[in-house]
């Protein structure tokens, strides 16, 4: 009696290797920023001063980013980001005393401008495992920003004597700086080539300045007012689309023996 062949047999899938390729990347969030303090150029001003108090905001400004991308397996990748922070509005005030010539003395400086940001920043990440289409990932980034100051003014008064009040404003004023980021978050993969963000940075944008001073009567002594280390907590929605895809498994053929 005839024995029949045994069924083919087939090797067993290989396990799913890393895979990277570039993408392009988008981003949209907003900006809760702030900075260190707001000066005038001429430290000297602060010297008479015996008490100091300053409050400072920003407003929450728009984040409009793109960017390139290569992902070089299944933890690690790298970028390179362009963003415009879209304008914030400033608002910020000094309280004070002092002496002058011996005579003591209060006062009060209300500011306002407007700020924005051009941010360049290449950019590193560790992805740190996926679980239901879940990956969170870590990162940080350095790059440069060119800070922009607009449409500031100084408005103060003191009782040093009857209705004494100033005025000052500033034209824009502009400059880049080193900048540096962390980031981390949770990417959610919809398919082979489609990626979901939600992301949080810690910025430091750097210094910013204003143009040159001038009084009501277009008067100006060459100062300048500085917005020292700027810094921001981003809250952003990215899209990462892959331009290369995973190659399809192709099934390796059948093992037959032969009886």
């Amino acid at each position: 009696m005839p024995i029949a062949a045994p069924p083919p047999m087939y090797a067993p899938p290989a396990p799913p290797a890393d895979f990277g390729g570039w993408y392009l990347r988008g981003d949209i969030g907003f900006s809760n920023q702030k900075t260190k303090d707001l000066r005038y150029g001429r430290e000297s001003a602060y010297s008479q001063l015996t008490s100091f108090d300053q409050q400072t905001s920003f407003d929450a400004a728009g984040i409009y980013g793109v960017g390139v991308g290569y992902r070089f397996n299944n933890w690690f990748r790298a970028d390179v980001t362009g963003q415009y922070r879209g304008n914030s509005n400033f608002k910020g005030t000094d309280r004070f005393t002092g002496t002058a010539g011996g005579v003591p003395y209060s006062g009060i400086d209300n500011y306002s401008a407007s700020k924005s940001e051009w941010l360049v920043l290449a950019n590193a990440y560790v992805d740190l495992g996926t679980w239901w289409c879940i990956t969170p990932f870590i990162g940080a980034g350095v790059g440069g920003a060119r800070v922009s100051i607009a449409n500031f003014t100084d408005t103060g008064i003191n009782n040093l004597a009857v209705g004494n009040t100033s005025f000052a404003s500033a034209p824009s004023g502009s400059k880049w700086n080193f900048a540096w980021a962390a980031h981390a978050g949770l990417a959610y993969k919809v398919n082979p080539n489609l990626v979901l963000e939600l992301a949080y940075s810690y910025v430091d944008l750097g210094p910013g300045q204003t143009g040159v001073l001038s009084d009501y009567t277009g008067g100006t002594t060459g100062n300048v007012f500085k917005f020292k280390d700027i810094t921001s907590h981003d809250l952003k929605l990215g899209v990462r689309w892959n331009l290369d895809s995973a190659p399809a498994y192709m099934p390796p053929p059948p093992l037959v023996t032969k009886g």
